[in-house]
């Protein structure tokens, strides 16, 4: 038999391949081709397949925000090691020393951190203490200023586990002309005090020195005494209650009859600065004698300017920017400032007399203020005599800046002042050399509460 036509190699036929074999057909397993899942099932293995797969990027992703975290610094937890009850709900506490002071509804209390237990109370007032300030004076002495819901500021003296009050710096006969105490500071050291008062027109500060040393002779002259008393009391509570014991709150004397301290002493009174108007110079020679003593530089008030010239720089600032003004609900009058910020400032290149040279470094020597919506950060010295001091007493140094300051801060040793603006801008200046270490912007749109130093 012979072959009619010559030997050809077929030409391939696509159609005739099996569809499974289109694509990836060199990728299967001969063994398994026969394994293939039925339809129901490998619907449920692809669902099985996407679950995973979103659980493995969540796992991920969680692995990558803890790794980003483990560098930060991550805060210390806290827990309370121990705890005290107090009889009345209490508002306000402060811890100087080895006590714990309590503002109650009614009344002070005072707790002793080794023990927690009540060893004072003073409720002779009934009134209920809003805020407590305290300053170690040494030799088991503590002074307390507190403020009270009708904003009075009460001065007290705590010692030898007694509270004795020494005087209410606003308390006044004719209660329709009493002020309302706002705002109490204490320096460091209870050398000075503090109180911002505000009246029904006008805002002032007042700040006293705290004759610390006369009391702590005062209260050593009676500590023996005292010791007596509490003895001859503990008697006869033993002697009344034979064979029982009640854990109950001790009752010690809150005010030693026999004890008379000095008052404070009026140091100084500020009270907000006045607002820029006209001149009332002749000419450029008054102005210039004015300047000479140093008492207003920096504040803006020798000037040239006339009456007129603000009056016309007003309208044209108003009418120019009318709208914004509307938006805002600017007030046409301006308001007088209602809250001031002070701080007790140690000796300084800057802030210090000569008559004030070889004062300890650690006992302030002047006060650092600034009011609500001022440009200016105003430093005191505390050489004035009386007459000033009742006086409108004008600052020794003047602080300017750019913007209206919105809060500040004081570092403890005084040297460094932080001065945050309206327009967010924050200023480290160092006080002893008088210029500025550091300015930063904040983003915009953003105000400033309040800075502290660590």
């Amino acid at each position: 038999n012979t072959w009619k036509y010559p030997l050809r190699n077929p030409p391939p036929s696509e159609k005739d391949w099996p569809k499974e074999d289109k694509e990836d057909f060199f990728l299967l397993d001969p063994c398994r081709k026969c394994d293939v899942l039925p339809q129901p099932l490998r619907m449920i293995n692809k669902l099985v397949m996407q679950a995973f797969e979103s659980a493995m990027e969540v796992i991920e992703r969680r692995e990558m925000l803890q790794e980003a975290q483990n560098p930060k610094v991550q805060p210390k937890k806290c827990f309370p090691t121990a705890e005290f009850q107090v009889t009345e709900g209490a508002n306000c506490l402060a811890v100087s020393g080895k006590y714990i002071f309590v503002g109650l509804s009614v009344g002070l209390a005072a707790f002793n951190t080794r023990d927690f237990g009540n060893v004072c109370s003073w409720d002779a007032a009934k009134t209920e203490i809003c805020a407590i300030h305290v300053s170690d004076l040494g030799k088991e002495c503590h002074v307390l200023l507190a403020v009270d819901e009708m904003g009075l500021a009460w001065l007290f003296c705590f010692h030898k586990e007694s509270f004795l009050l020494i005087k209410t710096l606003n308390e006044v006969e004719d209660i329709s002309q009493r002020s309302t105490c706002v705002k109490v500071v204490l320096s460091q050291g209870g050398d000075y005090a503090g109180i911002l008062l505000q009246g029904n027109t006008k805002t002032w500060l007042e700040i006293y020195k705290l004759p610390k040393d006369s009391w702590l002779t005062e209260m050593e002259k009676h500590a023996g005494a005292a010791e007596e008393l509490a003895c001859s009391e503990g008697r006869s509570s033993s002697s009344a209650e034979v064979g029982t014991f009640l854990l109950q709150e001790r009752s010690v004397p809150a005010v030693q009859a026999d004890v008379e301290l000095d008052p404070p002493v009026l140091q100084l009174t500020l009270r907000p600065p006045k607002s820029i108007t006209g001149t009332s110079f002749q000419g450029p020679l008054d102005a210039l004698k004015e300047v000479d003593d140093g008492s207003m530089l920096g504040l803006g008030y020798n000037h040239l300017i006339k009456d007129s010239q603000w009056e016309l720089q007003e309208a044209i600032f108003r009418s120019t920017y009318k709208k914004y003004l509307e938006a805002r609900g600017v007030m046409e009058e301006e308001e007088i400032p209602r809250y001031a910020t002070f701080y007790f400032l140690l000796p300084s290149q800057i802030l210090m007399a000569p008559e004030m040279k070889g004062e300890p470094a650690d006992i302030p020597v002047g006060i650092g203020v600034h009011w609500d919506e001022n440009y200016n950060f105003c430093l005191y010295l505390f050489n004035h005599s009386l007459e000033e001091a009742d006086s409108d007493l004008k600052p020794d140094v003047v602080w300017p800046c750019a913007a209206p300051i919105a809060c500040s801060a004081v570092s403890s040793c005084s040297r460094y002042l932080a001065l945050a603006g309206a327009d967010a801008t924050i200023t480290i200046w160092d006080k002893h050399l008088g210029y500025p270490l550091d300015v930063t912007a904040i983003l915009e749109e953003r105000f400033i509460r309040s800075m502290h130093f660590l």
